[in-house]
Protein backbone atom coordinates (compact mmCIF):
# COMPACT_ATOMS: atom_id res chain seq x y z
CA UNK A 1 0.00 0.00 0.00
CA UNK A 2 1.73 3.54 -0.48
CA UNK A 3 2.33 5.45 2.50
CA UNK A 4 3.38 9.11 2.77
CA UNK A 5 6.11 10.68 3.34
CA UNK A 6 6.96 14.30 4.96
CA UNK A 7 9.60 15.87 6.77
CA UNK A 8 9.31 14.90 10.46
CA UNK A 9 7.71 11.42 10.25
CA UNK A 10 10.54 9.59 11.38
CA UNK A 11 10.39 11.64 14.59
CA UNK A 12 6.40 11.68 15.41
CA UNK A 13 5.82 8.01 14.41
CA UNK A 14 6.40 7.04 18.03
CA UNK A 15 5.78 10.45 20.14
CA UNK A 16 2.31 9.68 20.77
CA UNK A 17 4.18 6.98 22.88
CA UNK A 18 6.67 9.97 24.52
CA UNK A 19 3.45 12.10 25.33
CA UNK A 20 3.28 11.64 29.38
CA UNK A 21 0.27 10.24 31.34
CA UNK A 22 -1.66 13.31 32.55
CA UNK A 23 -3.96 12.62 35.81
CA UNK A 24 -7.51 14.24 35.29
CA UNK A 25 -8.25 16.26 38.49
CA UNK A 26 -12.32 17.29 38.58
CA UNK A 27 -12.70 21.03 39.14
CA UNK A 28 -16.38 21.21 39.68
CA UNK A 29 -19.57 20.22 38.30
CA UNK A 30 -22.08 21.85 35.95
CA UNK A 31 -25.41 20.35 35.39
CA UNK A 32 -29.26 21.74 35.50
CA UNK A 33 -28.44 23.75 38.89
CA UNK A 34 -25.40 25.37 37.91
CA UNK A 35 -21.77 25.59 38.78
CA UNK A 36 -20.96 23.55 41.98
CA UNK A 37 -17.87 21.90 43.98
CA UNK A 38 -19.78 18.53 44.77
CA UNK A 39 -19.36 15.27 42.75
CA UNK A 40 -22.71 14.97 40.75
CA UNK A 41 -21.58 11.48 39.58
CA UNK A 42 -21.78 12.47 35.68
CA UNK A 43 -19.61 10.62 33.21
CA UNK A 44 -19.27 13.50 31.17
CA UNK A 45 -16.32 15.64 30.88
CA UNK A 46 -14.84 19.11 29.78
CA UNK A 47 -11.49 18.72 29.62
CA UNK A 48 -8.96 21.90 29.45
CA UNK A 49 -5.43 21.74 28.80
CA UNK A 50 -3.24 20.78 25.42
CA UNK A 51 -5.61 18.50 23.43
CA UNK A 52 -2.74 16.07 23.20
CA UNK A 53 -2.28 14.90 26.57
CA UNK A 54 -5.79 15.14 27.04
CA UNK A 55 -5.79 12.12 24.29
CA UNK A 56 -3.28 10.14 26.77
CA UNK A 57 -4.68 10.79 29.86
CA UNK A 58 -8.35 9.56 28.33
CA UNK A 59 -6.62 6.02 27.48
CA UNK A 60 -6.10 4.11 30.73
CA UNK A 61 -10.14 3.76 31.79
CA UNK A 62 -11.35 4.61 27.91
CA UNK A 63 -9.07 2.86 25.73
CA UNK A 64 -10.87 0.53 22.93
CA UNK A 65 -14.24 1.78 24.34
CA UNK A 66 -15.61 4.74 22.43
CA UNK A 67 -17.78 4.64 20.29
CA UNK A 68 -17.92 7.89 18.05
CA UNK A 69 -15.32 10.51 17.89
CA UNK A 70 -15.87 13.88 16.03
CA UNK A 71 -12.92 16.23 15.17
CA UNK A 72 -12.12 18.96 13.86
CA UNK A 73 -8.89 20.07 13.33
CA UNK A 74 -7.16 22.95 11.25
CA UNK A 75 -7.91 23.25 8.00
CA UNK A 76 -4.70 24.45 7.29
CA UNK A 77 -5.69 27.52 4.96
CA UNK A 78 -3.21 29.86 5.43
CA UNK A 79 -5.69 32.06 7.16
CA UNK A 80 -6.42 30.58 10.82
CA UNK A 81 -3.24 31.26 12.88
CA UNK A 82 -2.35 27.93 14.24
CA UNK A 83 0.66 27.19 15.69
CA UNK A 84 3.08 23.89 15.99
CA UNK A 85 3.83 23.11 19.62
CA UNK A 86 4.23 19.33 19.86
CA UNK A 87 7.59 18.94 21.70
CA UNK A 88 9.33 16.50 19.37
CA UNK A 89 12.95 16.06 20.16
CA UNK A 90 14.44 17.00 17.10
CA UNK A 91 15.77 20.03 15.59
CA UNK A 92 14.10 20.59 12.45
CA UNK A 93 10.66 19.91 14.38
CA UNK A 94 11.40 22.57 17.18
CA UNK A 95 12.19 25.40 14.88
CA UNK A 96 8.72 25.20 14.18
CA UNK A 97 7.61 25.79 17.79
CA UNK A 98 5.73 28.89 18.28
CA UNK A 99 5.62 29.84 15.08
CA UNK A 100 1.68 30.52 12.84
CA UNK A 101 2.17 28.40 10.19
CA UNK A 102 2.39 30.64 6.92
CA UNK A 103 -0.02 30.31 3.68
CA UNK A 104 0.81 28.73 0.16
CA UNK A 105 3.89 29.90 -1.07
CA UNK A 106 4.84 31.36 1.70
CA UNK A 107 5.49 28.42 3.85
CA UNK A 108 7.11 25.16 2.60
CA UNK A 109 6.74 23.37 5.47
CA UNK A 110 3.29 23.91 6.12
CA UNK A 111 1.93 20.62 5.03
CA UNK A 112 4.71 19.46 7.03
CA UNK A 113 3.72 20.32 10.02
CA UNK A 114 0.00 19.60 9.42
CA UNK A 115 0.74 16.20 8.84
CA UNK A 116 3.43 16.14 12.21
CA UNK A 117 0.67 17.63 14.24
CA UNK A 118 -2.37 15.06 13.69
CA UNK A 119 -0.15 12.12 13.38
CA UNK A 120 0.49 11.26 17.25
CA UNK A 121 -3.44 12.64 17.58
CA UNK A 122 -4.52 9.94 15.20
CA UNK A 123 -2.57 7.26 16.77
CA UNK A 124 -3.99 7.41 20.22
CA UNK A 125 -7.97 8.18 18.73
CA UNK A 126 -7.47 4.75 17.07
CA UNK A 127 -6.38 3.32 20.80
CA UNK A 128 -9.63 5.20 21.90
CA UNK A 129 -12.30 3.81 19.22
CA UNK A 130 -14.05 0.85 19.75
CA UNK A 131 -13.98 -1.83 17.41
CA UNK A 132 -17.58 -1.11 15.90
CA UNK A 133 -16.90 3.10 16.71
CA UNK A 134 -16.27 5.58 14.49
CA UNK A 135 -14.16 8.62 13.72
CA UNK A 136 -15.48 11.63 12.07
CA UNK A 137 -13.30 14.57 10.63
CA UNK A 138 -14.43 17.99 9.48
CA UNK A 139 -11.86 18.94 6.91
CA UNK A 140 -11.59 20.92 3.50
CA UNK A 141 -9.80 20.96 0.49
CA UNK A 142 -6.26 22.56 1.75
CA UNK A 143 -5.79 18.47 3.42
CA UNK A 144 -8.21 16.64 2.24
CA UNK A 145 -6.10 13.86 0.61
CA UNK A 146 -3.14 14.40 2.98
CA UNK A 147 -5.98 12.89 5.69
CA UNK A 148 -6.92 10.56 3.79
CA UNK A 149 -3.50 9.25 3.11
CA UNK A 150 -2.60 9.31 6.75
CA UNK A 151 -6.19 7.48 7.92
CA UNK A 152 -5.23 4.81 5.85
CA UNK A 153 -1.60 4.17 7.00
CA UNK A 154 -3.24 4.28 10.35
CA UNK A 155 -6.43 2.82 10.15
CA UNK A 156 -6.19 -0.07 7.47
CA UNK A 157 -8.47 -2.69 8.03
CA UNK A 158 -11.16 0.42 8.24
CA UNK A 159 -13.57 2.16 6.01
CA UNK A 160 -12.14 5.46 5.07
CA UNK A 161 -15.78 7.31 3.18
CA UNK A 162 -15.24 11.02 2.42
CA UNK A 163 -18.81 12.71 2.16
CA UNK A 164 -19.12 15.98 0.64
CA UNK A 165 -20.98 18.64 2.38
CA UNK A 166 -22.68 21.86 0.61
CA UNK A 167 -21.97 24.96 2.20
CA UNK A 168 -23.92 28.38 1.07
CA UNK A 169 -20.90 29.10 -0.79
CA UNK A 170 -19.73 33.15 -0.91
CA UNK A 171 -17.78 35.59 -3.21
CA UNK A 172 -14.55 34.30 -3.81
CA UNK A 173 -11.79 36.80 -3.11
CA UNK A 174 -9.95 35.58 -6.01
CA UNK A 175 -9.92 32.79 -8.20
CA UNK A 176 -12.18 29.64 -7.80
CA UNK A 177 -15.18 29.77 -5.39
CA UNK A 178 -15.27 26.56 -3.28
CA UNK A 179 -18.79 25.51 -2.01
CA UNK A 180 -18.01 22.32 0.14
CA UNK A 181 -16.07 21.03 2.78
CA UNK A 182 -15.96 17.72 3.81
CA UNK A 183 -16.84 14.90 6.23
CA UNK A 184 -13.91 11.58 6.28
CA UNK A 185 -15.42 8.91 8.16
CA UNK A 186 -13.70 6.06 9.70
CA UNK A 187 -15.68 3.39 9.72
CA UNK A 188 -15.84 -0.89 10.60
CA UNK A 189 -15.44 -2.66 6.95
CA UNK A 190 -18.93 -3.93 7.02
CA UNK A 191 -20.52 -0.86 8.10
CA UNK A 192 -23.61 0.91 6.27
CA UNK A 193 -25.42 4.07 6.48
CA UNK A 194 -28.84 4.64 7.37
CA UNK A 195 -30.87 7.10 5.18
CA UNK A 196 -30.61 10.88 6.38
CA UNK A 197 -33.26 12.20 7.11
CA UNK A 198 -32.25 15.74 8.66
CA UNK A 199 -29.58 18.00 7.80
CA UNK A 200 -28.51 21.88 7.33
CA UNK A 201 -31.21 22.34 10.16
CA UNK A 202 -34.00 21.06 7.86
CA UNK A 203 -35.52 17.34 7.82
CA UNK A 204 -34.15 16.55 4.36
CA UNK A 205 -35.23 13.11 2.36
CA UNK A 206 -32.19 10.81 1.69
CA UNK A 207 -31.80 11.96 -1.88
CA UNK A 208 -31.38 15.86 -0.93
CA UNK A 209 -27.99 15.15 0.58
CA UNK A 210 -25.71 16.17 2.77
CA UNK A 211 -25.47 19.83 2.92
CA UNK A 212 -25.22 23.30 5.26
CA UNK A 213 -26.74 25.21 2.85
CA UNK A 214 -29.91 27.08 4.06
CA UNK A 215 -32.26 26.99 1.26
CA UNK A 216 -34.63 23.86 0.54
CA UNK A 217 -36.70 22.88 -2.44
CA UNK A 218 -39.74 26.34 -1.86
CA UNK A 219 -37.04 28.97 -1.93
CA UNK A 220 -35.24 26.82 -5.39
CA UNK A 221 -37.81 24.99 -7.13
CA UNK A 222 -36.28 25.51 -10.50
CA UNK A 223 -33.46 23.21 -8.43
CA UNK A 224 -35.60 20.59 -6.91
CA UNK A 225 -36.07 17.73 -9.70
CA UNK A 226 -36.66 14.04 -9.45
CA UNK A 227 -33.89 11.68 -10.52
CA UNK A 228 -35.32 7.99 -11.25
CA UNK A 229 -33.64 4.56 -10.41
CA UNK A 230 -34.88 1.30 -11.96
CA UNK A 231 -35.81 -1.62 -9.72
CA UNK A 232 -32.34 -2.42 -9.87
CA UNK A 233 -30.62 0.25 -8.86
CA UNK A 234 -29.37 1.79 -11.98
CA UNK A 235 -29.67 5.76 -13.15
CA UNK A 236 -32.59 5.80 -15.43
CA UNK A 237 -32.93 9.53 -15.94
CA UNK A 238 -34.23 12.73 -14.53
CA UNK A 239 -37.90 14.23 -14.10
CA UNK A 240 -39.12 17.96 -15.01
CA UNK A 241 -37.79 20.25 -11.68
CA UNK A 242 -40.66 21.12 -9.38
CA UNK A 243 -40.90 24.87 -11.39
CA UNK A 244 -41.42 23.39 -14.43
CA UNK A 245 -44.38 20.84 -13.26
CA UNK A 246 -46.06 23.86 -11.60
CA UNK A 247 -46.01 26.03 -14.49
CA UNK A 248 -47.21 23.41 -16.30
CA UNK A 249 -50.16 21.82 -13.87
CA UNK A 250 -48.46 18.56 -13.41
CA UNK A 251 -48.01 19.43 -9.87
CA UNK A 252 -50.51 21.73 -8.10
CA UNK A 253 -49.47 21.21 -4.75
CA UNK A 254 -47.49 22.93 -1.57
CA UNK A 255 -44.03 23.39 -2.68
CA UNK A 256 -42.84 21.85 0.43
CA UNK A 257 -45.02 18.99 0.26
CA UNK A 258 -43.50 17.96 -2.85
CA UNK A 259 -42.38 14.31 -2.44
CA UNK A 260 -38.11 13.50 -3.57
CA UNK A 261 -38.87 9.59 -2.81
CA UNK A 262 -41.83 8.02 -4.55
CA UNK A 263 -42.17 4.41 -6.28
CA UNK A 264 -40.65 4.41 -10.33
Amino acid sequence: MPTLEWIGKSKVINHHQKVPFRVLERKYSFDENGQHSEDNGSENMIIRGDNLEALKALLPRYEGRVKCIYIDPPYNTGNEGWVYNDNVNDPKIKKWLGEVVGKEGEDLTRHDKWLCMMYPRLKLLQKLLADDGCLIISISYHELHNLVNLLREIFGTKQIVTVTVQTSGGKPSGGFNYVQEYLVFVVPADFHANALDFCGGNNRTPFEGLTLSTFDKTQRPNQTYPIFIDENGVFAGVGKSLQEQIDDGSYTGEKDAYHLDFPF
